[in-house]
């Protein structure tokens, strides 16, 4: 039986084209230059009155943009529906076959588009204003279409796209997304948005689990918890410590306050210290009466910083209140499969 050909792309290797690497190191130094221009040269008065309009909008902000523009546009209304804050995105194409219907005259919309000269916001503005909408162009080109229309103009200042050719937007669609990003997180602040608001739009993703959980949602409780008394030979608590899941022992005394811990790396460490001597030794005699703690309410999110901060990482933390009663342990585990 032959051997199958080698895969076409690892033939003629000679012949594969090659990106020289000071190359891609002049662009991405071309590229900060441009941004930093814009930085440099955007009207700080544009853009607070933008930020003003919006922040005191009784309606829906709408935003639109034809082809790149238009994936910023949906991209900034997402982000702030995601703060609270009433926003779509309307499609210009969409918008002059019936969309249009649904803005009222408490509305905003923001037209996203380097030149101001797309056709279909050209049509879309007017029929926009019509409405009784209140209109702001965002555009790279100061002398557009767009501006007879707009209430407000607000201008991004573009020094020229990185594509060699000055056509490729790709200059001019990362400035609009800094722009309206940046304005998100200032209409955030403006609104004194908490934590606990902001998890409350994200309950399924990581974001929010990691606003919304505390210790107490996520943590182990009786009798789940591997404990064990200072007087208890290490030997007989060996069931235990290997059959908990948590890889370690919480000592106690009669009302439940937490004496220290004892882990299976201090097994180790015990046996290759002693020798037969483990069998006579007590969990009190070698245990870590100086271990990490945190208490119920503390943040899920700060259980898992605590037990990966210096000098070394750990894979629980035992649970007590302000008593210094065990009430429960934490693994690094448990906070994984939670989803953090």
């Amino acid at each position: 039986m032959g051997s199958l050909p080698a895969p076409s792309y690892l033939m003629n290797v000679e012949k594969q084209q090659k990106l020289d690497e000071s190359t891609l190191l002049n662009l991405f130094k071309s590229q900060q230059r441009y941004l930093n221009y814009f930085f440099q040269h955007l009207n700080h008065s544009q853009t607070l009155k933008f930020t003003q309009i919006l922040l005191n909008s009784k309606g829906t902000i709408f935003f639109t943009g034809v082809g790149k523009s238009g994936f910023v546009a949906q991209k900034i209304s997402q982000t702030l529906v995601s703060l609270g804050i009433r926003s779509g995105f309307l499609s210009p194409v969409d918008a002059l076959h019936g969309d249009i219907g649904i803005l009222t005259q408490n509305d905003v919309v923001v037209l996203f588009s380097k030149s101001g000269n797309s056709e279909e916001l050209i049509k879309l503005a007017p029929c926009a204003k019509a409405k009784g909408a209140y209109l702001i162009g965002v555009t790279s080109n100061e002398a557009n279409n767009l501006l007879g229309f707009c209430d407000l103009n607000v201008h991004l200042p573009l020094e020229r796209e990185l594509c060699p050719f000055d056509l490729a937007p790709v200059t001019s669609t990362a400035i609009q997304m800094v722009f309206g990003d940046t304005i998100a997180i200032a209409l955030m602040a403006a609104r004194n948005l908490s934590r606990e608001q902001y998890a409350s739009n994200h309950p399924a993703g990581k974001i929010g689990k990691s606003l919304i959980f505390k210790v107490k949602d996520v943590m182990k409780k009786q009798p789940e918890l591997p404990v064990c008394k200072e007087g208890d030979l290490i030997m007989d608590q060996l069931v235990e410590l290997t059959s908990g899941g948590c890889g370690c022992l919480l000592v106690i005394d009669d009302n439940y306050h937490l004496i220290g811990t004892f882990t299976d790396g201090d097994l180790r460490r015990t046996l290759k210290a002693s020798g037969e001597g483990i069998f006579k030794l007590t969990v009190g005699e070698m245990c870590n009466r100086h271990p990490r703690t945190i208490g119920p309410d503390a943040m899920a999110v700060e259980a898992m910083q605590k037990m990966e901060s210096p000098p070394s990482p750990v894979q629980f933390l035992p649970v007590i209140n302000e008593e210094n009663t065990l009430i429960g342990i934490v693994t690094l585990h448990g906070l994984v499969s939670s989803g953090l």
